[in-house]
């Protein structure tokens, strides 16, 4: 019964992509048909060639099973412990430490270049595809003209359509290669096509920037985009931190960035206890669960990791998996 309410489901968003068609007149092209060729004309106005052009988008039909990716999007997770469980694996710390060492020289020569440290760059490598186990398959150009043609988001995918078309004419990867997640964002840090035009760099030196093969793009990708996010060379994301019950609660005061020396001032410590670091670096709270709970006093880095994914789930299992990957053994996940 499941899977016949999923069919009727899906053929019902099929038929609501396609409505232009059964509402045009007889003889007319159909609605998805006539968009597309209004944006391959808008492509070429935008000094797309042509060719690329009808060769990339050349018999691609809206795809209903993106429509439900869109829709049925999971919720905001509220369990943060389980959250950081689930994605700071013993397997996946273990790997990213062999990936450290793997790339060791391939990584000095980056963060030589951007000022960010090779164990940011490897977590975020880690979080985003798993060391590049899951890129996504699916078929970019034909994902994002379904989402363009969906009113719900169009006008912010059409633009990633003609980004990825001149990524293409550009020759940095092929039509038939340009395969990612139902959303877009593609490669081994998963970049959405505006993104990549921004920020991907040829590290490689081979004339192309190809953030799906070549590691040494990929990562010094992620550098650059970093390093022009903000990133202070020199300093750490932050910390867990242990807070005195009269401060605990008070948000105003929390939220406000403060030298160290202050928050040191006004009781707060480190998890075990300890001193808090002797720095001229100012820092906020950050409560995951906005209560009683972990805080994590951070710096201006960590901000670099919300420019990147604003999520402050993400933004902490980014630095927290970092810290994992240089210690000496690895910690309890909450117990940090």
């Amino acid at each position: 019964m499941q899977d016949r309410f999923t069919e009727l489901r899906r053929a019902l968003q099929f038929a609501l992509l396609a409505l232009p068609i059964l509402t045009a007149p007889a003889g007319a092209v159909d609605g998805f048909s006539q968009w597309l060729a209004e944006l391959e004309a808008e492509a070429i106005d935008r000094g797309i060639s042509q060719t690329t052009v009808h060769s990339a988008l050349h018999d691609i039909e809206p795809i209903p099973e993106i429509i439900d990716h869109d829709r049925d999007q999971p919720k905001k997770p509220s369990n943060f412990c389980k959250y950081l469980e689930r994605r700071l694996t013993p397997t996946r710390i273990a790997r990213g430490r062999r990936m450290l060492k793997e790339h060791a020289v391939l990584l000095r020569e980056i963060t030589a270049t951007y000022g960010v440290p090779a164990r940011y760059l490897v977590a975020l490598w880690g979080l985003e595809t798993n060391f590049g186990d899951y890129m996504g398959e699916h078929p970019v150009l034909a994902s994002l003209a379904t989402l363009a043609y969906d009113p719900r988001r169009g006008e912010m995918f059409r633009e990633q359509i003609f980004a990825a078309l001149q990524i293409i004419d550009e020759g940095h990867r092929s039509a038939e290669g340009f395969t990612g997640s139902w959303a877009g964002a593609v490669g081994l840090v998963q970049f959405m096509p505006t993104t990549f035009l921004e920020f991907a760099v040829d590290q490689d030196g081979d004339g192309r920037k190809d953030l799906w093969t070549s590691l040494p793009d990929a990562l010094a990708s992620a550098a650059n985009y970093m390093k022009r996010s903000g990133w202070r060379s020199g300093e750490s994301w932050g910390r867990r931190v242990s807070l005195p019950p009269e401060l605990e609660r008070d948000r105003a005061t929390l939220k406000r960035r403060k030298p160290i020396a202050t928050w040191e001032g006004l009781g707060v410590r480190r998890s075990d206890g300890s001193a808090l670091p002797v720095a001229a670096i100012r820092g906020r709270i950050v409560q995951p669960l906005r209560g009683p709970g972990p805080a994590f006093l951070v710096y201006r880095n960590y901000e670099t990791f919300l420019r990147w994914n604003n999520s402050t789930f993400f933004a902490i299992s980014v630095g927290t998996l970092a810290d994992e990957l240089t210690r000496a053994a690895a910690l309890g996940i909450c117990g940090l």
